[in-house]
């Protein structure tokens, strides 16, 4: 047995060596693909999956990483190198990225002056503005005489009690957004918490909001028949759709995108995804070809056998093996650290329940503050740390439960302090460890989906995609094989425990 949990230790090591030398080798590879990104919302999707078609049609390695969060990600992915370009707007580069709250709109040669510092730069204007705005269902404005921002900014009494805005988490934090929406207004509704942008048009429609951040081109606007309010003040500026990019890469190959796309041509293909149920690639192809093309809507089925879970299978176990590995490489010292002295273990163990408590989003946030990256390596070790504390604890627990007889028997026959822990301590504890093992796995599977807001891949780029366009079929395709492959971890960990048991008997 002791054999055993040392030869896991050796495996660990060198499972984790070869992921990190995978990971490091990708990035200088000569061949290395560009990598397009996305926001986590229906148009930017269909933008990045343009995009890349766009590249590969020309004979030029292309990937698209879906749902990149919001834009603070999206910049520390173009300046780290994960991502090489992405769709953004005018006006989210100038208040967002410049800090250019309130100043009037530039060209894209004076941007590009501006972006030079941060090696970026703007090109490819695709054609058509996607303003933010406000919008009501059109019922509830005609009601109450809502036909413009300062409308709603002069309702009093019950009636501006009563209203429930439903906005979304970026909006609610952009200086574009409601901060500057409520100074230039004089605005005093308290907003609430925020919304998904896909799901707050489903929260309008069955009544449990009544305002919502909206984009123009929005393709659920019409369908839900609500009233975009009028920005009589002009606060929101122009958001004419560009590509942001590195300032190294090269915009040639996709110049031929140069004012393709106007309004109403994006608000068609967002709605060809809302509304008739095709996916961001088939509406991009159509684009890109000019070819129309007949794919019937798919099911539940067939979205869950789709060809790319094989790729989000890997890239989960991948997330989740590696970040175990790391955790029992360093959890089980820590245990053996914390249960041989007492007063310092528990320090250990309160370090490691309390940095299970950070909400992953914030991990995420932190890690890739410090390492100046997206992907993988950032998602790796946010779920290393929400793995240590089972692995710490159980360790803990099991070396507790040897008797100390046994223990001074061992050393009165001239065993070493580590030959005791070694042959006698670890095997003895090791139904406990394995369960701590057992917890640590079924918790970072369900928590490796939030990766795919980093770039990482694994089966939560299902779930962020359908959460985008609120298809819940999409998003289940994404929770079920999480939640199988829970259930199999599971049931493995519980034979491993029964032969272990039967090996002892």
């Amino acid at each position: 047995m002791a054999g055993r949990i040392g030869a896991m230790r050796t495996w660990a090591l060198l499972l984790l060596l070869a992921l990190l030398a995978g990971c490091g080798g990708s990035d200088h590879a000569a061949q290395r693909p560009i990598v397009v990104g996305s926001k986590k919302f229906t148009e930017s999707y269909i933008l990045g999956e343009i995009v890349r078609q766009t590249l590969q049609a020309q004979g030029i390695a292309a990937e698209h990483r879906r749902g990149l969060g919001d834009t603070a990600i999206l910049q520390h992915a173009l300046a780290s190198g994960a991502v090489d370009v992405y769709p953004e707007y005018t006006g989210t580069i100038e208040r967002e990225l410049l800090g250019r709250a309130g100043a009037p709109p530039e060209s894209l040669a004076e941007l590009n002056r501006r972006l030079a510092p941060l090696a970026l730069k703007a090109a490819v204007p695709l054609g058509f503005n996607n303003s933010y705005a406000l919008a009501m269902r059109a019922a509830d404005a005609a009601r109450l005489h809502i036909a413009s921002i300062s409308d709603l900014a002069r309702l009093d009494g019950q009636d501006a009690a009563k209203l429930r805005f439903g906005f979304t988490h970026e909006f609610m934090q952009r200086a574009d957004g409601w901060p500057g929406l409520a100074r230039a207004y004089g605005l005093h509704y308290q907003p609430g918490g925020g919304l998904e942008h896909g799901l707050a048009y489903e929260a309008l429609a069955r009544g449990q909001v009544d305002v919502i951040d909206a984009y123009t081109t929005d393709a659920q606007i019409a369908r839900l028949g609500l009233r975009v309010l009028r920005d009589d003040r002009g606060l929101f500026p122009r958001y004419d759709a560009v590509l942001l990019m590195r300032a190294s890469l090269d915009p040639t190959p996709l110049e031929g995108l140069t004012g393709r796309i106007d309004d109403a041509t994006m608000t068609a293909m967002n709605a060809e995804v809302e509304i008739d149920g095709r996916t961001f690639a088939e509406v991009a192809r159509e684009f890109v070809t000019g070819h129309p093309s007949q794919a019937p809507r798919r099911g539940f089925m067939a979205r869950l056998l789709a060809p790319d879970l094989g790729r989000l299978l890997w890239q989960h176990l991948l997330l989740v093996a590696g970040s175990l590995a790391m955790a029992a490489a360093l959890g089980v010292p820590l245990g053996v650290l914390a249960q041989r002295r007492p007063r310092l273990g528990r320090w250990v163990l309160a370090f490691v329940g309390v940095v299970q408590t950070i909400p992953a989003l914030a991990l995420l946030a932190i890690l890739i503050a410090l390492l100046g990256t997206i992907g993988f390596v950032p998602a790796l070790l946010a779920l290393f740390v929400y793995a240590l504390l089972p692995i710490v604890r159980n360790t803990h627990a099991g070396l507790g439960t040897v008797g100390p007889g046994l223990i001074q028997a061992a050393l009165a026959l001239g065993l070493s302090r580590f030959q005791v822990l070694r042959l006698i301590e670890l095997p003895l504890a090791a139904p406990t460890l394995l369960a701590g093992v057992k917890t640590a796995t079924v918790i970072n599977i369900g928590t490796a989906t939030v990766a795919a807001f980093v770039g990482a891949g694994g089966l939560g780029e299902r779930i962020v995609s359908g959460l985008a366009i609120n298809d819940t079929a999409q998003m289940m395709a994404g929770a079920v094989p999480a939640a199988l492959l829970a259930l199999v971890a599971e049931w493995g960990f519980d034979l491993a425990a029964a032969l272990l048991r039967r090996r002892r008997r």
